[in-house]
């Protein structure tokens, strides 16, 4: 009866997880104030970075009219019929150009750096206190945060997890195109809203599947001191099996942070200073509680693997 508890202690579902990190996240006063203060550095900068990206999120359509491939056709109502007109526009080189290289530049390199930082002292400090019972000072938590090895060797883990979430993200506008180069000249406006539904939904559930092992790998890289490549093997050997978990896993923070990006821009936040600071707040909270599960089904993942080797080598001895 005591391993038949301890095995569906074990088995955490989707909900459990999360049940779990809330409930670490709100015990410890220490931690919540400790991840404020080492996470003020992302959440300035996510500030700015949010606001230029929710203005261009607003201003797309007007960016795609300004693309090569799509032809503008502005009509007046002259003498009795529709002529076109040619009207001022903006320049997509002059006005819009520099600000995408921004935001990649941004993204790639300082935003990419604090957010690695962040997730690092998080998951060190998380996976320290469930060692020491649940407690520790906000003095404590400063002395053992910094630790410059774990730091290195984590970078290096997310630099191949930077590469390959980078190509994924490539992928979606990719395929947007394609489908609407192939489709303009047809008129198949269904047709091509379908096909671009299906696979942008496929792609999605992959790069959220692979969302999964990567950030485990930096729970690995973080916990276990495994870097590169080698927290990516070891994150995709303890995934086998539970990927429908991963996925779900990461699709309850993705729909949580596009709610309240989508919330923000339609309130239009990026225009006033508190509805910014007050997503980027809610966001900073919800990246905390992120790392915390991935840490916690981290180890459940170790756990159900360390359990089916051991029924394995059980099994075999029965044999024998």
């Amino acid at each position: 009866m005591e391993n038949e508890r301890e095995q569906v202690k074990q088995n955490l579902g989707v909900f459990d997880i999360l049940n779990e990190a809330v409930t670490f996240y709100v015990k410890n006063i220490n931690f919540i104030i400790f991840t404020c203060l080492t996470s003020l550095p992302f959440f300035l900068l996510m500030v700015y970075f949010e606001t230029l990206f929710q203005k261009i999120i607003v201003e797309t359509p007007q960016i795609i009219s300004l693309l090569p491939f799509f032809e503008p056709r502005y009509h007046s109502f002259v003498n009795g019929g529709f002529a076109r007109v040619d009207t001022p526009r903006k320049s997509f080189s002059n006005d819009y150009l520099p600000v995408l290289i921004q935001l990649g530049l941004i993204y790639l390199v300082p935003l990419h750096v604090l957010d690695i930082c962040s997730a690092v002292i998080t998951m060190d400090s998380a996976s320290k206190l469930k060692s020491e019972g649940n407690y520790m000072s906000l003095k404590d938590m400063f002395k053992s945060s910094i630790d410059t090895s774990i730091m290195k060797g984590t970078f290096i883990t997310s630099l191949y997890v930077m590469f390959w979430s980078t190509c994924f993200l490539i992928a979606f506008p990719w395929i947007l195109n394609n489908c609407y180069m192939l489709f303009r000249d047809f008129g198949y406006y269904i047709f091509f809203t379908v096909i671009c539904f299906v696979a942008f939904t496929k792609l999605l559930m992959v790069y959220l599947e692979w969302s999964a092992i990567w950030n485990m790998s930096f729970v690995i890289s973080v916990v276990e001191g495994i870097y590169g490549i080698g927290a990516i093997r070891v994150s995709y050997f303890f995934s086998r099996g539970n990927q429908q978990r991963g996925l779900l896993l990461m699709f309850v923070f993705f729909a949580l942070g596009l709610c309240l990006r989508l919330s923000c821009v339609s309130l239009q936040c990026y225009k006033r200073g508190y509805g910014i600071f007050m997503q980027i707040g809610l966001f900073t909270v919800v990246n905390t509680l992120k790392w915390v599960s991935c840490m916690i089904y981290f180890h459940d993942c170790k756990e159900r693997k360390m359990e089916k080797k051991i029924d394995e080598e059980s099994g075999k001895d029965l044999e024998k």
